[in-house]
């Protein structure tokens, strides 16, 4: 038998029957899993307990924390090591070979992880790679602190990035990101995503939040999200410069709804600074 990996993977969840029993079969090599459910009204919960995950409830109330930091900040897991994982996205034994032998180097607190995106069922090869610094060390790192006054319904961390002290690395082997709930779910997600950002974007723009923690690739999205060239950008960064068009139609479609989702939030600041 395989010795059990010493990470505690944690899952936070809303309404994610569709993805979850997917994504928790997988896990099966690592020595603690715990799923974070805030109200769904599915068989989220009942599919967690069925899988042996240790499931906690969570009530947000539109302010700081939200799930992830909620966790981190009031309970102990039994590993050194946390991994936060979507519920639609799904570990390989490649990938779970790799972050096993990783976990040992004392000198690193934390890991980039990469990711394969799909899209309307076809796995994305090119375009403007994912990666999240989502494996850390435990005590060692949290998610930005946002004070936001209940921006949107997103009560987990989204675009928030870990704060890790100390060295970070990167696993090389790629998780799988497929969300099988279908167009309609994207771009509902997608709206929510836009309502926050736009929130951020006049937070960050009116002083209240300082942008020193901001990553490069952060600063550079918020300082020119709101121009009229910035969708268009994105279009062509993805398409051409990081040649999404070998994906074909697929990856067509993605670029463009990309830009769509960026054209949406420079309209929700316009219009916002136009009810001001």
């Amino acid at each position: 038998m395989q010795q059990q990996i010493p990470i505690t993977i944690v899952v936070p969840v809303l309404d994610e029957a569709e993805n979850l029993a997917r994504c928790l079969t997988r896990l099966g090599r690592f020595s603690e899993v715990v799923v974070i459910d805030s109200g769904s009204k599915d068989r989220t919960v009942e599919i967690a307990a069925e899988a042996g995950a240790r499931v906690l409830r969570f009530e947000w109330d539109g302010h700081y924390p939200k799930k992830r930091n909620w966790f981190l900040l009031n309970h102990t897991p039994a590993n050194d090591w946390v991994l936060f994982l979507d519920a639609d996205e799904f570990v390989t034994d490649a990938f779970c070979d790799e972050v096993a032998a990783a976990v040992c180097d004392d000198e690193v607190n934390g890991f980039w992880i990469q990711y394969d995106n799909f899209f309307l069922g076809r796995r994305l090869r090119h375009g403007i790679p994912q990666r999240k610094l989502a494996l850390f060390r435990f005590g060692r790192g949290l998610y930005e602190r946002i004070d936001e006054q209940s921006w949107s319904r997103l009560d987990m961390e989204v675009h928030e990035h870990p704060l890790v002290e100390g060295a970070v690395g990167a696993i090389g082997a790629r998780i799988e990101h497929n969300d099988f709930k279908g167009l309609d779910a994207f771009l509902r997600r997608h709206i929510e995503y836009a309502v926050w950002e736009k929130c951020r974007y006049l937070d960050l723009a009116g002083g209240r939040e300082q942008s020193t923690a901001l990553t490069p690739r952060q600063r550079f999205k918020y300082r020119h999200v709101a121009k009229w060239w910035y969708p268009a950008f994105y279009f062509v960064a993805t398409y051409f410069a990081k040649r999404g068009f070998l994906d074909g139609a697929v990856g067509l479609h993605y670029a463009y709804y990309k830009a769509w989702y960026f054209h949406t939030i420079r309209l929700m600041i316009r219009m916002q600074k136009g009810n001001e």
